[in-house]
C-alpha cells in the first residue's frame, strides 16, 4: 500500500478514538490492507501518540484464547503496543461514554526485568525474563463498527486496546501455576464468567513468547520495566452497564474498576 494511504487510515482511526465514533472497517475502504501494512497503521499511530508525549511501555496479545477468536469472529491472535496513557487506576471510575463498545477482559500481567527479543524466543527464556506478574483487566474497545473486523482491521486499530488497569498484588512467578490457575470475573459481586490460564497458549510464558518472536518480524524487542499482557484466559464480556467489576485469580489476587456515567 502507499505511505498515503497508511496515514489515511491511521488518521481515521485516530479520529474514531478521540471521538468514540466508530468507523466502517479499514479493510472495507482500503481492501489491500494485510496484516503487514495494519502494523505499519499501528505504528504510525503510536510514533504519533509519543509525539504528542505518550510512551511505550509494553506489548499486547490479543485474542490468543479459542473463545476470543470465536467470539470475534477471528482465527489468528492480535497484538499491538501498550502506551502509558492507556493505563487507568483501580481506584478511579471508567466513564462508558469514553468507549464506544467495550469488553472487560481477565489476565495476568507481566513486568519484565531483562530484555527479550526474538526471533527463538522460548518458554524458559520468558520465565527468567519475568520479575514479576500482576492480576491486570483489560478493557477492549474496536474503533469498528460493531467489531466486525478482520485481523488486518484490529491490528490496524492497535490490537482494539482500550484501557489496561494493574492490581496490586504482585507475585514471582516461580510461587504461581500458570499453567492451571483459574480466574473469575464479577459484576456487581456476581460472577459472569469464569476461565483458566491454560486457556492462553497453554500457559501465558508460551503467549509471551509467541507475541515475541512475532514482532521480531518487525524489529521490536522487549525492555527491562516493560509489561506485557500475554492474554485473556476467558471471554470477554460486554462493559454497558454502571457498577463495579472484579476480576480474581484464585490463590493469588484481585483487580477491580467502576464504571460511571460521567
Amino acid at each position: 500500500m502507499q505511505t498515503s494511504e497508511l496515514h489515511d487510515i491511521a488518521s481515521t482511526l485516530r479520529r474514531a478514538r478521540a471521538d468514540a465514533e466508530p468507523v466502517t472497517a479499514p479493510t472495507k475502504t482500503w481492501p489491500a490492507l494485510d496484516a503487514d501494512s495494519a502494523f505499519a497503521v499501528q505504528r504510525i499511530n503510536t510514533e504519533a501518540a509519543v509525539a504528542d508525549g505518550d510512551r511505550v511501555v509494553g506489548y499486547k496479545l490479543g485474542n490468543i484464547a479459542k473463545v476470543m477468536q470465536d467470539a470475534f469472529g477471528l482465527d489468528q491472535p492480535d497484538y499491538g503496543y501498550l502506551l502509558g496513557s492507556t493505563f487507568a487506576y483501580e481506584g478511579v471510575p471508567q466513564e462508558r461514554q469514553r468507549y464506544i463498545e467495550p469488553f472487560v477482559e481477565l489476565e495476568p500481567a507481566f513486568i519484565l526485568e531483562h530484555p527479550l527479543r526474538g526471533p527463538h524466543v522460548t518458554v524458559a527464556d520468558v520465565i527468567n525474563a519475568v520479575e514479576y506478574a500482576v492480576p491486570a483487566i483489560e478493557i477492549i474497545d474496536s474503533r469498528v463498527e460493531n467489531w466486525a473486523i478482520d485481523l488486518p482491521d484490529t491490528l490496524a486499530d492497535n490490537g482494539s486496546t482500550g484501557a489496561v488497569i494493574l492490581g496490586g498484588t504482585p507475585r514471582r512467578v516461580t510461587d504461581l501455576s500458570l499453567s492451571d490457575t483459574r480466574g473469575i470475573l464479577h459484576f456487581n459481586g456476581r460472577p459472569v464468567i469464569e476461565g483458566n490460564t491454560r486457556n492462553i497458549l497453554g500457559n501465558p510464558f508460551a503467549a509471551t513468547a509467541w507475541l515475541c518472536n512475532r514482532l521480531a518480524t518487525y524489529d521490536i524487542a522487549f525492555e527491562p520495566g516493560q509489561v506485557i499482557l500475554p492474554g485473556s484466559c476467558l471471554q470477554a464480556v460486554p462493559m454497558n452497564e454502571t457498577g463495579r467489576w472484579a476480576g480474581t485469580f484464585e490463590g493469588w489476587g484481585t483487580v477491580e474498576f467502576g464504571v460511571s456515567t460521567a
